[in-house]
């Protein structure tokens, strides 16, 4: 997702917008959750040139899609994102505190946003997405929804003790 920027020259001041839907690159997500390659994204970005480059901030928002950690249901919903970044023209000084890495740069007269949207994007989703707070899951034994049936629960006995239940047969055990 590159955008041509040369129309803003290196002159402090001079600034643009852009209002655009592009399709969402892959890997827009984490495990259980994230963007569908190719799903729109709306784009509300201004570009801004200033002594060290050019300054982008706005909002990007996408449709998010992904399962319940929990229960595996579906989840689907927009989220809306902030975006703000400086790229930095070709041979200047990294600003302070940051590696020559981890800076970004205008090359060629155009920047990438995708590496951007990406970090705006991923870093809003859940780690443990959940269709509900108070979602209960899915039975660790046999899988049933334990929303659909409340009560349910099975008897385990703790295989440590399995010598004594022995001791004190098979009638009495199943009594109780």
């Amino acid at each position: 997702m590159t955008i041509d920027v040369k129309d803003l020259g290196r002159s402090p001041g001079t600034m643009r917008t852009l209002k655009e839907h592009v399709p969402a690159p892959s890997e827009l997500g984490v495990a259980l959750i994230g963007v569908r390659e190719g799903s729109p994204v709306d784009l509300d970005l201004r570009f801004e040139a200033v002594h060290e480059g050019i300054l982008v901030s706005g909002s990007a928002r996408v449709d998010v899609v992904g399962e319940c950690g929990r229960c595996l249901d579906p989840i689907e919903y927009g989220l809306e994102v902030d975006v703000q970044e400086l790229f930095s023209y070709e041979g200047a000084e990294p600003l302070e505190g940051e590696d020559d890495e981890e800076q970004r740069r205008v090359e060629h007269d155009s920047i990438d946003l995708e590496p951007v949207l990406r970090d705006a994007v991923v870093t809003m989703l859940p780690f443990q997405p959940v269709c509900r707070e108070d979602c209960q899951g899915l039975c660790p034994e046999c899988g049933i929804r334990l929303a659909d049936d409340p009560g349910h629960h099975h008897e385990v006995l703790d295989p440590r003790w399995s010598a004594l239940a022995e001791l004190i047969g098979p009638d009495r055990h199943n009594d109780e």
